[in-house]
């Protein structure tokens, strides 16, 4: 418990910042994984990944949030290893929301 006040604690510790990224890795992800976007952008990008034989990937909230979480993580980790560890969590964060919000809006929608 003490690592986790010490790290909300620290003025370098990038919490607010991992949590914007957490929502933006999510938003993200559900844009390239269930919308269409402006100008079939996403419908686009969907063949072209079918062509090649990686369009489920494409398909996957969970799975594009994994690879997309690579870019906020390496800005924002102070080494490498911290880098894996906040790809990680940026990763598990947005796929957390994927999974509790569908169930919270069915509740309040």
């Amino acid at each position: 418990m003490a690592i986790c006040c010490t790290a909300w604690s620290d003025p370098g510790a990038p919490v607010f910042e991992t949590l914007l990224a957490i929502l933006a890795v999510w938003r993200i992800a559900q844009f390239v994984a269930r919308e269409r976007g402006p100008w079939d952008l996403c419908s686009r990008l969907h063949a072209w990944a079918m062509r090649r034989g990686v369009g489920e990937a494409l398909a996957c909230p969970h799975c594009v949030a994994l690879w997309l979480a690579g870019v906020p993580a390496a800005l924002l980790a102070p080494g490498w290893s911290g880098g894996v560890l906040l790809w990680l969590a940026i990763a598990g964060g947005a796929s957390a929301l994927e999974r509790a919000l569908p169930a919270w809006t069915a509740d309040h929608g």
